[in-house]
């Protein structure tokens, strides 16, 4: 476990140390945007480094976890992709952190096989899209009214890390 934690901070150090750069480098002129949309998880809202050790934890081998959650608080409805990365073994992002009632919509890539969305023990929860789909572009909503940790994963590609999570805060 030692060797895991060391490698989880090392990837958010060098994480942290990149986005710096990236951010210093982009400092002149542009029109004082953030860059991001706000959009649906793919690439808008804040970066968030603490992430609850329960979190950390259960992703510590998850695929396109760095140790940080996007934080994508303040929107009605966001989507996290089922079947992402290079080879489709991962939801991105893998960790968000929301608001409570706010709907989650986990949408399909078809890349990776067949994928399902299934909450696991521990979970504050209990969803499941209810079978294993290969589709693009298939999509499973779930709203999250109580607050707190919801972990889930792809059954099939679990021992892969196709594991996520997500954090329902106060609204």
């Amino acid at each position: 476990m030692p060797d895991n934690l060391s490698r989880r901070r090392y990837l958010a150090g060098t994480g942290a140390a990149l986005t710096i750069g990236t951010l210093a480098g982009c400092s002149g002129g542009g029109d004082g945007g953030d860059g991001g949309d706000g959009g649906d998880g793919g690439d808008g809202g804040n970066v968030i480094e603490d992430v609850p050790s329960e979190i950390d934890d259960y992703l510590s081998e998850a695929r396109m976890y760095d140790g940080t959650m996007a934080d994508l608080t303040g929107q009605d409805e966001i989507t996290i992709e089922v079947g992402a990365g290079d080879v489709g073994f991962a939801f991105a992002p893998a960790a968000v952190r929301i608001d409570s009632s706010t709907t989650v919509v986990w949408e399909w890539t078809g890349v990776g096989g067949g994928h399902n969305v299934a909450s696991v023990e521990g979970s504050e929860s209990d969803f499941d899209n209810g079978e294993t789909i290969a589709e693009e572009g298939y999509t499973f909503e779930q709203s999250f009214d109580n607050t707190g940790i919801q972990l889930y994963q792809c059954t099939p590609h679990k021992a892969n890390g196709m594991l996520g999570a997500i954090e329902v805060v106060e609204a």
